[in-house]
Order: C-alpha cells, then sequence, then structure tokens
C-alpha cells in the first residue's frame, strides 16, 4: 500500500500527516509540483529481464519520453540476495538534487522518497503501481531499505544515467529510516 507521511523538517520525531488514500496522496503532491500516478502492472514472469520489462511498457515510456524530453529509460532491480545491497542503499540515502526530472515506475516492490520541500518532509512510501516524478533541482534521498525488493523503470535525459548533487545537510539522518516507516499505522 502507497503511504504518504509528511514532517517538519526541523522536528521531524512524528509525522504531521499519514494517509494512504491514492487521491489524497497525489492532491497534496500535486500542490508541490510533484508528479504522482498510479499506473497499472503488467504481469510478467518473476525474473523478468530488462528487456523484456522495457518493452512490455513501451507504450508508456514513448509517452513520458515525449512528454518530457526523455532520452533513454533502463530497469534498475535489487533483491535482498544482492551481496552490494548496502552499499547500493547508502549511495541513495544523503540528501541530493538532480539537473533533470527523477522518474521512477515501481513494477514491482517498494522504496521510499523522501522529498525535502521547504520546511516539510514529504516520505512517499512507493509500491508497485506507483509512478513518481522529482523535479529537477528538489532535494530529496530515497531509501529502498536493508532487504531491498523493487525493479524501477527510470527515465533520463541525460544520456549518463543518475547524476546526484549532494547538498551536504544532515537532514536524512534526522527522519525515520524506512523500517520505521514500512507499512507505517494510520
Amino acid at each position: 500500500m502507497t503511504i504518504l507521511s509528511t514532517f517538519d523538517a526541523h522536528n521531524p520525531d512524528t509525522a504531521l500527516t499519514v494517509t494512504d488514500d491514492p487521491a489524497e496522496i497525489g492532491k497534496l503532491l500535486e500542490n508541490k509540483g510533484i508528479r504522482f500516478e498510479r499506473w497499472l502492472t503488467q504481469d510478467l514472469p518473476a525474473g523478468a529481464a530488462p528487456e523484456q520489462i522495457l518493452e512490455a511498457y513501451s507504450a508508456e515510456i514513448a509517452k513520458l519520453k515525449s512528454e518530457s524530453g526523455f532520452q533513454t529509460a533502463d530497469v534498475v532491480s535489487l533483491n535482498p540476495d544482492n551481496l552490494q545491497k548496502k552499499a547500493f542503499r547508502q549511495k541513495f540515502l544523503d540528501e541530493h538534487t538532480h539537473s533533470e526530472d527523477e522518474v521512477r515506475f515501481f513494477v514491482r516492490g517498494q522504496g521510499i522518497f523522501y522529498l525535502h520541500l521547504g520546511s516539510q518532509v514529504f516520505a512517499v512510501q512507493c509500491q508497485k503501481n506507483d509512478l513518481i516524478s522529482v523535479p529537477k533541482g528538489t532535494k530529496h534521498w530515497f531509501d529502498m531499505g536493508p532487504e531491498p525488493e523493487f525493479t524501477c523503470i527510470r527515465l533520463f535525459t541525460n544520456p549518463e544515467g543518475w547524476v546526484a548533487d549532494f547538498t551536504g545537510e544532515d537532514i536524512a539522518g534526522r527522519l525515520p529510516r524506512f523500517e520505521a516507516l514500512e507499512g507505517a499505522a494510520l
């Protein structure tokens, strides 16, 4: 289930808002300039190759490319048995920005995008069927949890792919991590 929790960036001990209503999540994020949609997923075999996934979603990818000028799409997938899972998690845990929109469509599994928007942080626990687009220049980070299990389609305008500009701020370390928010009680 997709869950949005909001926090005061200066006092992040308690969530200000927690909702699992997709319409409310979409509205709250849209008000902050964040694109959030629920898409239907395809029935793909377990362990489908990236090429199969990209082919299954070729129409959706083409639409996003034409709307926003994306040049490339790829698939990122992590499982709990990945020997590099700790390093991969750490790579995305610090607050950063990008010079392009960061678009992810969750084909399988889950992860939490933390969006630092002014004096608030929006923690969006994305699940299978969720599309999120974080606008360029938005301070954010991503937590896949200690036992990552997800597959996402990523779209880029920069052919180099994922390039981050880290802010050097410690805010990501002051907010509840994936383990505390996963399936947060409503």
